[in-house]
């Protein structure tokens, strides 16, 4: 009867291992990949700042939508914009920190191959949070002129 007991206890404790190692193995949660901008996000609003504090706020106005769509490595966005015949959308690559983030995009639509051939490279203050992220517009000195503030819709 003691060996018995002792075979189903080593079965138990063997199962209890195996079952360890393949959560260990697994993908990684919503949770643990909620911390990263890997996903796809629609712009909910604005803040305008003074003196580094929020001045002022704006929902997106009805028919406007603009999504971001972040993988490992590249980033594309477009906006929508009914009352503005022009397209806006770009493609590039991104990285960032704790409280950065860099895009250096490669191409647009023809507004944004403008400015584009003036400026490839958009650094902002980046605040992330688990469904939330804005981004930040800096001036030279640092101080926050405006951001612009996403939802994760996936």
């Amino acid at each position: 009867m003691k060996i018995l007991y002792f075979i189903l206890l080593l079965v138990t404790f063997t199962a209890c291992n195996d079952h360890e190692k393949s959560v260990t193995n697994a993908e990684p949660t919503m949770e643990e990949k909620a911390m990263t901008l890997n996903g796809t996000w629609e712009m909910v609003g604005y803040y305008n700042y003074v003196d580094n504090k929020i001045a002022d706020s704006f929902r997106t106005n009805n028919g406007i939508r603009q999504v971001k769509m972040y993988t490992d490595n590249k980033v594309m966005w477009s906006k929508n914009m009914p009352a503005d015949s022009n397209e806006w959308f770009g493609y590039g690559n991104y990285n960032h920190s704790d409280n950065e983030l860099k895009e250096t995009l490669e191409y647009g639509s023809e507004m944004m191959r403008k400015i584009i051939e003036e400026k490839k490279e958009f650094k902002y203050e980046l605040q992330l949070e688990k469904d939330r992220f804005s981004q930040i517009e800096v001036d030279d000195q640092g101080n926050r002129i405006y951001s612009e503030n996403y939802q994760r819709i996936e």
